[in-house]
This record gives structure tokens, C-alpha cells and sequence, in this order.
């Protein structure tokens, strides 16, 4: 094996391992089960809870394929720009993308700006076994 392909293919396996490790105790947000987030979707919302926002991330094409009930569609990477201004503070806020790695990083961004009832659900669409309606 060349000398550049063991580089790149060591870089890959670094950021591999980086998209699959949760947040940090610190970081603000935290990562939501698909199974635990499933079950949330489809009970009632509970008394005095903040209201739910569900923000997807992905492709407006996705979407309409396909989406979590309730979820509001806010594609990469122009909601980096404007989640922070159209987001309600208030909610909570739980942000859906293909694998995850996108709602860490807007995670991250909302944090940043205020939010405090921010998560995302690991592993995104791909470990998603919920309700998916069809629409965009």
C-alpha cells in the first residue's frame, strides 16, 4: 500500500470514529434513541412539556420521500445560517439528518445561540423504525 493511501485511508477511519462518538457531557445536547424517540412521537405530549420541533435536515427530495410525523423540513447546509432565527427557543427542539453528524453540528450551532432543549436523534434517518409519512 502507498504511502498516501495509508495516510487517507487512516484519516477516514479517524473520522469514522469521530461521527459515531457522542456529545460531550458539556456540550449542551444530547443524542436521542431512535426506539426512545419513536415512543415519545406517539404518546401524547405530556403535560407542561415544552412543545416538540422535529427539524430535518435533509434534501427537500428526502423528505418528501419520507419523514418523521410533525417534522418540518430545513435543508443543509442553509439552516446552519438561519436555524438559530427561525427556531423557536422555546421548544424542544430534536434534529433529524441521514447518520447524524449534521444535527451534531447544528446542535452545536443552537447551543451556541441560546437553545437549551436540543437533541439529536443518533444515528438519524438510517436507525429510524418509527412512523414516516410521505409529502413535503
Amino acid at each position: 500500500m502507498g504511502k498516501n493511501l495509508g495516510t487517507v485511508l487512516l484519516l477516514a477511519t479517524v473520522a469514522l470514529a469521530a461521527c459515531n462518538r457522542p456529545p460531550a457531557a458539556d456540550a449542551g445536547y444530547t443524542w436521542v434513541t431512535a426506539g426512545d424517540f419513536a415512543a415519545e412521537v406517539a404518546a401524547p405530549r405530556p403535560a407542561g412539556a415544552r412543545p416538540l420541533t422535529i427539524v430535518d435536515v435533509r434534501e427537500p427530495e428526502l423528505f418528501a420521500e419520507g419523514h418523521i410525523p410533525g417534522a418540518i423540513n430545513r435543508p443543509w447546509p442553509g439552516v446552519k445560517a438561519t436555524a438559530a432565527a427561525e427556531l423557536p427557543k422555546d421548544h424542544a427542539i430534536v434534529l433529524v439528518c441521514h447518520g447524524g453528524p449534521m444535527g451534531d453540528e447544528l446542535a452545536d450551532i443552537l447551543v451556541a445561540a441560546g437553545f437549551t432543549d436540543v437533541r439529536n436523534l443518533e444515528g438519524g434517518m438510517r436507525k429510524w423504525r418509527g412512523p414516516v409519512v410521505p409529502g413535503g
